[in-house]
């Protein structure tokens, strides 16, 4: 197959995954405009469109459907073939794509990724934070970061970190104002800033102590999907919220939050990095997770 068609097939996979011209030129450290050259004589050589556009969004045509059905498992030999032989290699290289959840990436992905980085120089890193349920594989990532609750069962599960922790905080200034919650059920009485899923769903507060579990469905003004805004909005004295002590830690520390119903709080499984099990592991991969496994 000429070189032009493989780079000219490579351009339309990523734009397909990302469906976006841009990060996909970011993927194969093209100029948006080279991606978008490459589409276009794929589109002449074939004689159809592969891609509706517009300004704000491209999405696949039939066409352009059917094609990347058909492409994924051949550019998928092909990847897996040039990453047998870097097995040859006495060190990892190439680009790792993750994929993870938002509040796990300053507190438990970053800090492992930067030592990774630092003792392999000719690995290169992406991560996408994404709170939503992705498919790593149907969306070209290498790996996924998530909740062990959250990692679909035909997947690797590494652990990221130890156990974590949800605590449930409020500004001293609106402790002093409306008190602290002695039972979850207390909530109930209590402005407590929600947290939105990317799925739309609205997170209900879990709690447990001596073999009792409840779920308490708070209510508030203020629902949020991020958890650094929610920690902002309780540093503000907006309401009550349910951060990973993680995030709320440094703030406890200085006395800027005050916790409740930590009897009410135990551990639970925490982030985990996922791949998929049938997968040859590209090498990056391959190390980074040895990595975590040593601890």
């Amino acid at each position: 197959m000429a070189t032009d068609n493989l780079t000219h097939l490579a351009a339309f996979s990523a734009v397909a995954r990302h469906r976006s011209f841009r990060r996909a030129g970011a993927e194969l450290a093209l100029s948006t405009s080279a991606v978008s050259y490459a589409i276009r004589a794929l589109e002449e050589r074939l004689g159809v469109g592969l891609f509706h556009r517009t300004t704000r969004s491209v999405s696949l045509t039939e066409a352009g459907q059917r094609l990347m059905e058909r492409l994924q498992p051949a550019l998928g030999q092909v990847s897996d073939a040039l990453e047998e032989m870097n097995q040859f290699r006495s060190t990892p290289a190439g680009l790792l794509r993750i994929n993870a959840a938002r509040a796990a990436v300053p507190t438990q992905l970053s800090p492992r990724l930067l030592r990774f980085l630092q003792a392999h120089p000719d690995v290169r890193v992406e991560v996408t934070e994404n709170d939503g349920l992705v498919d790593v594989v149907a969306e070209g990532f290498d790996a996924g970061v998530r909740l062990h609750e959250f990692v679909p069962e035909d997947m690797v599960a590494v652990p990221l970190g130890p156990a974590l922790r949800g605590m449930i905080v409020a500004a001293p200034e609106y402790v002093a104002q409306h008190g602290v919650a002695l039972h979850p059920r207390d909530l109930l009485q209590h402005q407590c800033i929600r947290f939105r899923f990317a799925s739309g769903h609205l997170y209900k507060w879990q709690f447990a102590r001596d073999g009792e579990a409840m779920e308490i469905d708070v209510q508030g003004r203020l629902t949020l999907s991020e958890q650094g805004t929610i920690v902002r909005a309780v540093l503000d004295g907006l309401g009550v919220a349910y951060v990973l002590e993680d995030a709320a830690r440094p703030f406890l520390d200085a006395g800027q939050m005050v916790s409740m119903l930590e009897d009410w709080s135990p551990p639970f499984a925490g982030f985990v990095l996922y791949y998929p099990r049938q997968r040859q592991m590209a090498s990056a991969l391959r190390t980074f997770v040895d990595m975590l496994r040593e601890g």
